[in-house]
């Protein structure tokens, strides 16, 4: 039996566009659609917790795969520095742990802290902790809608937050790189039996096709516009299917800031989620 994946690129935050499209996706794809996010649910919206406790809920339920982002990478390395500090408490391990949560508060973090009220690594709220060791990679989807950790034997789909996994010399492995890479840094071979990729990261005013790679991040946590990919037959890992757009609150004209690249993929726009604010 197959069931329909459906991809979900970057949140960061916006809880209310997760539900709408958790309502979506169930109402056009039936009860056993799976939810594969691509990360990035964190950092810079209103509700990066409660986003990462919905997801959480959700894999936990076996109806969601989640996918680390660069933003979840950098919420990881302090609290992963600190509980080393815990069992070692050697000082250099302490100040490695404020360093990376230094990292993390400089680059989108801050907006956690205002939406919990107050944030240390001695304080981290649990729940976000939980969501960071669920997280995976990359991972491959087959036609009858299995995910896999390793590349399958069949025609399978690449699904990674920024990038295929390759080497780089910025980043100390493939999988590091797959969180990092901007789709002007490849070229990205896929492996054999890959047909295509998908990403987010790199926001786009529309979903496009470059080479083999679909990137799918539309901004949606200040355009309001959220694209959702559903890979749900043989035909859908052989080339990608329409992409679905949800429209909620946001300002869709900030997208003009968004770079322009690629080949733009067929959209079906869905009724809108609420006005703008």
């Amino acid at each position: 039996m197959t069931r329909p994946v459906v991809i979900l690129p970057d949140l960061h935050g916006r809880l209310d566009l997760l539900e709408a499209a958790l309502e979506y996706a169930g109402r056009e794809w039936g009860p056993s659609v799976h939810l594969l996010s691509l990360g990035d649910a964190i950092d810079r919206g209103p509700q990066s917790v409660a986003c990462a406790e919905r997801l959480l809920e959700l894999s936990r339920a076996g109806q969601a795969t989640l996918l680390m982002g660069n933003h979840e990478r950098m919420a990881q390395e302090g609290l992963q520095w600190f509980r080393t500090y815990l069992t070692s408490r050697d000082p250099a391990d302490e100040r490695r742990a404020l360093e990376g949560f230094r990292w993390w508060m400089g680059n989108g973090g801050e907006s956690v802290r205002r939406e919990v009220g107050a944030l240390t690594l001695e304080t981290f709220p649990t729940v976000l902790a939980e969501y960071l060791d669920t997280l995976t990679r990359v991972v491959y989807v087959t036609g009858d809608g299995e995910v896999h950790r390793a590349v399958p034997s069949g025609p399978s789909v690449l699904v990674a937050h920024a990038s295929p996994p390759v080497p780089h010399r910025r980043y100390p492995s493939p999988e590091s790189a797959a969180l990092w890479l901007r789709p002007f840094e490849g070229p990205f071979p896929l492996p054999p039996g890959v047909t295509y990729s998908v990403h987010g990261h790199t926001p786009v005013r529309g979903p496009v096709r470059l080479g083999r790679h679909v990137y799918l991040d539309l901004g949606a946590y200040e355009t309001g516009r959220m694209a959702l990919l559903a890979v749900g037959g043989p035909g859908d890992v052989a080339a990608p299917p329409p992409v679905t757009v949800l429209e909620g609150r946001g300002d869709p004209a900030a997208a003009r800031r968004y770079p322009t690249f690629g080949e733009a993929l067929p959209v079906r726009l869905a009724a809108r989620t609420g006005g703008r604010p």
